[in-house]
């Protein structure tokens, strides 16, 4: 089993930084694709970002330029840096990892960000 653990949720003001950590523990024999995702009240979960083992990364249009998604594969450690944070980014924040072939989420960390 595979467990995987947020931290660095809270909030900000607009305009604002956060950093999100999600790490991975437990029988990991290969760690491959990790993301962030986040879902809104009412809406699907979507992706915000994504890295490859080897450090290819994906952005959804809306945090393109504002997000970076960074990996430590020795400490299995998926980072979200969130510069200019904007009122609509407020919402749950879930990490995924595919870890021996299976997908699996993390249990979720709040951003919310005053305007």
């Amino acid at each position: 089993q595979v467990q995987l653990v947020e931290s660095g949720g809270g909030l900000v003001q607009a305009g604002g930084s956060l950093r999100l950590s999600c790490a991975a523990s437990g029988s990991i024999f290969s760690l491959n694709v990790m993301g962030w995702y986040r879902q809104a009240p009412g809406k699907q979960r979507e992706l915000v970002a994504s890295i490859t083992r080897g450090g290819s990364t994906n952005y959804a249009d809306s945090v393109k330029g504002r997000f970076t998604i960074s990996r430590d594969n020795a400490k299995n450690t998926v980072y979200l840096q969130m510069n200019s944070l904007k009122p609509e980014d407020t919402t749950v924040y879930y990490c995924r990892a595919f870890a021996n072939a299976y997908a699996y989420w993390g249990q979720g960390t709040q951003v919310t960000v005053s305007s």
